[in-house]
């Protein structure tokens, strides 16, 4: 009978490892934390800041289980290798009394290479990781056990706070505001073919002129007046793109989201199985490194593995140089990149052991870090101008000449011959009418790439901060969209008005920048905590005393004709009418803006936007027993949605209907036409035939799509940028 002991937090990680150390240890998981502070106490003692732990109520069972198959062995602790992974460590050190051992063992894939060799150096625990991850536990305790109290005497529903979901939701809120002060300008696009080339107006009177500067009346005259133009130059250069860098956990999720549409908690979950274990048909096997990393780098065996495969199937040409990525200042390099544990283990060969999500989310790592070790394509790039009188043109072709990484990372590019002469016909003019668009609402890939940037959380807590804030229902999903709601605009400005650090994004980036260096050794973490609940105590000490009021108009209006005003009552939010005093319940997870002192909900502001097409009153958004839909109290008809794009037939407006079978499909609304088609159509039309371009899902991505053609098309940076 073995005589040593591996503890791990995920039955999946203890099954892997048990398989490769082949009964040499015994392998068993606590099946993730074990103690924690108390789930219906502060348990924290804000004079010295020290925490009260104890068994997590329901794992009992397992601590003693550990502690019997541990009694009398050499203990060795696996768990993960972030903060929480080294406190769970100490936790089960503790339990174990084994905390004056060298008992902690780390690995970053689950290898037999790298099991052996981690079992052969184990390390005392590091404490300095232990009391960053107790600091940022107290400091979450202290802010939702103080704070939400009182949201719940404000609201009467089981809201929380947190310092970081706070200052996340801040981002969304002042997103919405900035999208509701928004003021479309409108504009013309003026691009024109040569056969297939297709060039763009760049100067009138020889001076640049931006798309958003042209009008109607201009781009008008363009089209009678320029049926010929001139070629003035023709510059040819050769353009070098590099490789992607291999994934870390926030570009992982980004990319995840936008080809696939997995959420980022999913995302994490697919990667967490593929980094612990699956059971596969050639038995319990790991096949990616560990994935909550914020470093690019990569290790000296990964690199000569990935050099060796990409010559045997590519060639020598193909391999790229040595790349780093300068480190940021809040990137702590624990971890290298997230990367195959086996480059032999191809797509191809993944497909046929794993099931769908798990094979996309592998393919996906599996080519990216396959890419980033390879040589750069190359490209040359020819740039045309012309002229017309005083208008100046310019057409760019691009011609790859080396496939380098795109051999991996496949690319569609469709090669279309270079113009030759002086002189060209203008085949056809594309004109349309265009306007500014508003800063696009956060998805949950633009969300993570916004908390990154701003230093607001961790690789690790990323997944967690969006699904706070869409469980507690400060946001919802529309489509891709993060929509703030009522609550969370409620939420937020109450956060404002009484605790201003907490959600300011500057603050809640330096204390992550504390946590960090408290891990580093730099920093004391009950100092670190003391100085931030001295400032946090006086906020506390004002919210507890003075009671915040609401009182702001909304744009609901009552039946007398007076808008409704948002109040805060015993049971919590409610709407009055201060003409004819009737009052009105609210459900506050409907999405909302509030902006300067009002609450303006925002299934009211969208029928603003849609007229009856029968008899062009406005249109008022109702909610009924098969959703919501709009109404128009003149005529009394029903629309359940409208298209984006108006008839491609007549131009009059598409109502977005539900056919018997569930599915939607899209109608004109002008009954001497008869447009109806299941694809929803856009008001762009294609550069090739010029017809109308309709909406149609790829995989996870929309894109135009041409019926006639049959060619798919990426839509305008505005409306696909976020």
């Amino acid at each position: 009978m073995t005589k040593k002991i591996i503890i791990v937090e995920s039955p999946a990680k203890a099954k892997t490892i048990k398989e490769i150390l082949e009964g040499e240890y015994e392998v068993v998981s606590s099946k993730g934390h074990v103690r924690d502070l108390p789930e219906r106490e502060f348990g924290v003692d804000l004079k010295d800041f020290e925490p009260e732990f104890e068994i997590i109520e329901g794992k009992e069972g397992i601590v003693e289980e550990i502690k019997q198959k541990a009694r009398g062995k050499e203990v060795y602790l696996a768990s993960d290798m972030d903060r929480e992974g080294e406190a769970i460590a100490w936790h089960l050190a503790s339990i174990l009394n084994v905390l004056d051992k060298k008992n902690r063992i780390v690995f970053s894939e689950i290898t037999p290479q790298t099991i052996r060799s981690a079992v052969q150096s184990p390390r005392f625990i590091d404490m300095k990781k232990v009391y960053a991850q107790h600091a940022r536990r107290i400091l979450d305790r202290i802010v939702g056990y103080k704070i939400s109290p009182l949201l719940w005497k404000l609201l009467r529903t089981n809201s929380s706070a947190g310092r970081v979901q706070s200052a996340a939701l801040k981002l969304v809120c002042e997103r919405e505001i900035q999208r509701h002060r928004f003021i479309p300008k409108k504009f013309w696009k003026v691009q024109g073919y040569i056969g297939s080339v297709r060039f763009y107006l760049t100067h009138v009177d020889g001076k640049r002129i931006e798309m958003q500067q042209v009008d109607e009346a201009l781009a008008r005259q363009i089209e009678r007046e320029v049926k010929q133009l001139k070629l003035v130059q023709r510059k040819n250069r050769l353009v070098e793109k590099k490789p992607p860098l291999p994934f870390i956990t926030s570009t992982l999720q980004q990319e995840a989201a936008n080809k696939f549409g997995f959420s980022v908690s999913r995302t994490m979950q697919l990667a967490q199985m593929l980094y612990e274990g699956v059971e596969t048909s050639e038995g319990h096997r790991a096949f990616i490194t560990y994935m909550r990393t914020d470093s690019t780098r990569i290790s000296d065996y990964a690199r000569d593995q990935a050099e060796k495969f990409i010559k045997a199937h590519f060639g020598e040409r193909y391999v790229g140089e040595f790349r780093s990525e300068q480190k940021k200042s809040n990137v702590q390099d624990a971890h290298e990149a997230i990367r195959p544990v086996d480059v032999e283990m191809t797509p191809q060969k993944a497909q046929k052991l794993l099931d769908k999500d798990l094979y996309k989310l592998y393919k996906l790592i599996w080519e990216r870090f396959v890419a980033s070790q390879m040589a750069a394509a190359l490209y040359e790039e020819t740039i045309y101008t012309f002229e017309s009188g005083k208008y100046g043109f310019e057409a760019k072709l691009e011609k790859r000449i080396f496939d380098g990484f795109e051999a991996v990372l496949k690319k569609e590019s469709e090669e279309i011959e270079p113009l030759k002469g002086e002189t060209f016909n203008v085949t056809r003019w594309d004109i349309q009418q265009d306007e500014t668009k508003p800063p696009a609402r956060y998805t949950e890939s633009s969300m993570v790439r916004a908390l990154e940037a701003r230093g607001i959380g961790r690789p690790s807590t990323y997944a967690t901060i969006i699904s706070t804030l869409l469980e507690r229902k400060y946001v919802v999903k529309r489509s891709k969209e993060l929509v703030p709601t009522v609550l969370g605009f409620v939420v937020n400005y109450y956060m404002e008005q009484r605790f201003p650090k907490i959600v300011d994004l500057d603050f809640t980036a330096r204390m992550e920048e504390a946590l960090d260096a408290i891990e580093r050794g730099e920093k004391d973490h009950k100092q670190v905590l003391g100085e931030f609940y001295k400032e946090f105590s006086s906020q506390l000490t004002k919210a507890e005393e003075k009671w915040l009021s609401i009182d702001m108009k909304t744009n609901v209006v009552c039946e007398c004709g007076e808008k409704f005003t948002l109040r805060v009552g015993r049971y919590g939010l409610y709407m009055s009418c201060a003409s004819c005093g009737k009052t009105s319940s609210i459900d506050l997870s409907t999405p909302a803006v509030m902006d300067e002192g009002m609450m303006y909900f925002m299934e009211q502001e969208e029928a603003k936007a849609h007229v009856c097409p029968n008899c062009g009153e406005p249109l008022k958004r109702y909610s009924g027993k098969y959703g919501a839909y709009y109404h128009c109290q003149k005529c009394g008809k029903n629309y359940k949605d409208f298209a984006r794009g108006t008839c491609p037939k007549c131009g009059s407006a598409v109502e977005k209907k539900l056919s018997r079978n569930k599915k939607y499909f899209f109608k004109c609304t002008n009954d001497s036409c008869d447009y109806v088609s299941w694809s929803e159509p856009s008001n762009e039309s294609c550069p090739e035939c010029g017809e109308r371009l309709h909406y149609r899902r790829f995989r996870s991505s929309e894109k135009l799509y041409c019926e006639k053609c049959k060619k798919t098309f990426e839509g305008s940076k505005e409306e696909t940028s976020d």
